[in-house]
């Protein structure tokens, strides 16, 4: 590491003769990619107002990394450590969404899943697999072991039915792991009742009807197999009584870069498709929307368990555990049909019953997360909790790419 790029950091021993508040403990959060960082931005308001803590940022593995990425880290606005550094220091807390990097940090490591839960397969299959391959879902030894240890002092789950699996695929990581439900999904709750709010955030008129077309990664996503997605929504949906606001996940940023997203839906920018910036808060849109097309990837999960009606706009090949929110909607949500018209396909997407299930199968402990991760990061910290009441931040407000 050169001396260039060393940062002053208040949680370097260099350093601490600068700090205003002395005889912190330390709160690394590990970034390796966006959607991480997304999911742990939703637990750091559990450790506002606590004068003993100090929360510091790294980019983990650079290497591996995009520039949004670096972008998204850099606009938090916090104390960001390259990662040379960050792996010479010593922590109280690591907080990571991804396993990338977590071996390479010293301190007890909580580890949260940075989607929908550990149980969702991948969407291919690798070269040369042979017919035994099973697809991963994230809670194996392979992935939860390194030289005979585990890797994570505190493997969060979202459902009692992962903890179920991971005593077949894993069983010395049992006693690591906790079910705390999904605090994804208790933010989303909290910010219901401020409907009106997010959707004037976003600029929609109370006449008019929000569509959000939402798509994961990979070429088996609904925009992989639709690049025409969003201009066959915009050409059915008279503009009159209908706004849609695209919301792509943000690997698709990452590996394509802003300007050729832009640049493959300039013409439906021009006819009036607003669109989520990689950053942006999907929670928002979600919360904002009267109707949700959507995938397999987990905001159509978020969508259909806050009661949204979800038309799928994929063929139902992807390979999912049972049990998953994708493999319920799979199996229950109506399928788009591009050969009939949308706006009656939307009215009667409504499937009764459906938004419990999807919730249900979310998580296991609903409104409780906050309070059992809080409680959770504290032990590892080794300092009592606070006594004061946990928060349930609700979400902030989309942002979409200027015109």
């Amino acid at each position: 590491m050169t001396e260039l790029s060393w940062v002053r950091s208040p949680v370097g021993s260099p350093d601490r003769h600068w700090a205003t508040r002395k005889g912190v403990k330390s709160v690394l959060v590990l970034i390796p990619h966006i959607v991480a960082g997304n999911r742990l931005l939703d637990l750091l308001p559990l450790l506002e107002a606590d004068h003993r803590l100090q929360v510091v940022f790294t980019l983990a593995e650079p290497w591996e990394s995009w520039r949004a990425t670096d972008d998204f880290v850099n606009a938090l606005g916090g104390i960001v450590l390259p990662w040379a550094q960050a792996r010479r220091g010593e922590y109280d807390l690591v907080l990571a969404a991804s396993q990338r990097g977590i071996d390479e940090v010293a301190g007890p490591v909580l580890l949260i899943p940075h989607g929908g839960g550990f149980g969702q397969y991948r969407p291919w299959r690798p070269p040369g697999a042979g017919d035994g391959w099973r697809p991963q879902i994230g809670l194996e030894a392979g992935q939860l072991m390194r030289e005979g240890r585990v890797r994570a002092d505190s493997i969060v789950l979202v459902h009692d039915r992962e903890m179920d699996v991971l005593a077949e695929t894993c069983p010395r990581a049992v006693p690591a792991a906790v079910v705390a439900g999904d605090i994804a999904l208790d933010r989303l709750t909290a910010s219901l009742p401020f409907r009106d709010h997010y959707r004037r955030g976003l600029g929609v008129p109370d006449d008019r009807r929000l569509v959000v077309v939402t798509s994961t990664w990979s070429d088996r996503s609904a925009y992989g197999r639709h690049p025409d997605l969003f201009e066959r929504v915009l050409d059915e949906l008279p503009p009159d009584r209908f706004r849609v606001l695209g919301v792509l996940h943000p690997q698709i940023w990452s590996h394509h870069g802003a300007w050729q997203i832009r640049s493959w839906l300039a013409g439906s920018l021009r006819a009036g498709l607003a669109l989520l910036r990689p950053e942006g808060s999907w929670q928002a849109a979600l919360i904002a929307a009267d109707h949700v097309i959507g995938d397999y990837g987990s905001v159509t999960g978020y969508a259909s368990g806050i009661g949204k009606p979800v038309l799928l706009a994929v063929d139902g090949t992807q390979p999912l555990l049972p049990g998953t929110p994708g493999a319920v909607i799979a199996e229950k949500a109506p399928k788009w049909d591009p050969r009939r018209p949308l706006v009656p396909q939307l009215s009667e997407a409504e499937s009764p019953g459906l938004a419990d299930r999807v919730r249900a199968s979310l998580s296991s402990r609903p409104g409780r997360a906050g309070s059992i991760l809080r409680t959770e990061m504290y032990r590892l910290l080794g300092l009592a909790e606070p006594a004061r009441r946990v928060p349930v931040s609700p979400v902030r407000l989309a942002e979409v790419l200027p015109c």
